[in-house]
């Protein structure tokens, strides 16, 4: 499952529930807003998204992951909008029998996410003008 909100992610992530009796692994990986990036002090970032394509993306690589690592469940979200430093950008959880198979899947959904899935980031700096990162520059 894949999902963009405009919410905070802390709260959002709470209340899922990915008990199973099945399940002896869940890994959780939170992609956090740091105040540096290649040498400049950053204020804040900003995400924009092509909600529909983004939407479809994610949820064909949730789908992939799932089947290629079997895991018992994958759920990831990204936040768009106006972040602040420590804010969390996206979570994706994993659940699987073991901790291997979690981790592998995990990982597989956030290089997945940032290849292919169109959500553009903006860096705020502190001693410069803000501007969207290579490789997230949104078509006008």
């Amino acid at each position: 499952m894949f999902e963009v909100i405009n919410t905070p992610l802390d709260e959002h992530i709470k209340l899922k529930n990915f008990s199973h009796p099945k399940v002896g692994a869940k890994v959780t990986f939170e992609g956090i807003i740091r105040d540096y990036n290649e040498g400049e002090d950053v204020e804040s970032l900003e995400f924009e998204v092509y909600d529909e394509l983004a939407t479809k993306e994610g949820t064909k690589i949730t789908e992939e992951a799932k089947e290629k690592f079997n895991l018992r469940d994958v759920y990831c979200v990204h936040r768009v909008g106006h972040l602040l430093i420590t804010d969390i950008a996206v979570i994706v959880v994993a659940t699987a029998g073991h901790r291997q198979v979690a981790f592998d899947g995990c990982r597989y959904v956030i290089d997945e996410l940032k290849k292919r899935v169109p959500i553009w980031k903006k860096e705020h700096y502190k001693e410069k003008k803000a501007e969207w990162l290579k490789g997230h520059v949104p078509e006008v």
